[in-house]
Formats: C-alpha cells, sequence, structure tokens
C-alpha cells in the first residue's frame, strides 16, 4: 500500500515531475524559469540601489569626514541630538544620520 504524505515527497524525481506540471500549467518552459528567478533577484536588487539612491540624493553631502563631524557637532551645540556620521557607498562622500554607530 502507497502511503502519500500531505507533506509532500521529497525526493528528486517527485520535485522533477512537480516543477515540470508547473511549468506546464504556467506555460512557462522548465529553462526560463530559471530565468524568472534571475529576472526576480535583478529586479529586487535594482529596486534597493534606487532606494539608496535616493536616499543619498535627499541628504546633504560632505566630502571629507572633518567637513561630516563639524556639521555633526554644530547641529548637537544647536540643540539637535547627537549625530554619526558614515561613508556612503552610493557616492563616496558622507552624510549625518541619527543612527548611532559605535
Amino acid at each position: 500500500m502507497a502511503y502519500d504524505s500531505p507533506m509532500g515527497s521529497r525526493k528528486g524525481q517527485a520535485r522533477a515531475k512537480k516543477s515540470a506540471q508547473f511549468c506546464a500549467d504556467s506555460g512557462i518552459s522548465a529553462g526560463r524559469l530559471d530565468n524568472l528567478f534571475a529576472a526576480e533577484g535583478r529586479r529586487a536588487s535594482d529596486a534597493f540601489n534606487e532606494r539608496q539612491r535616493q536616499a543619498c540624493l535627499a541628504k546633504n553631502r560632505y566630502d571629507t569626514r572633518e567637513d561630516a563631524e563639524e556639521a555633526a557637532r554644530t547641529c548637537t551645540t544647536s540643540g539637535r541630538r547627537k549625530l554619526s556620521v558614515y561613508r556612503c557607498d552610493y557616492c563616496d562622500g558622507w552624510h549625518l544620520t541619527s543612527h548611532p554607530w559605535d
């Protein structure tokens, strides 16, 4: 008597059969399924890079760490909370943040 687990089979042949059935039902060739996942990975990466670019453009950019630290000290003496500086991976400049890096 064969028993079908409600969790499905973990055997490679069963997975391959389910994958082939999914592709057939979706109208996708098996090779294109890998391309679909790769395209989604690129889309997610592009979206992250765009958010990073937008965040960078919205902030003041300082050419040197010293300039950014001076601006942070000025903000602190004028009543703002303590700010930290960080190097931006997007523009290679320096920005201020309220996030404590120390």
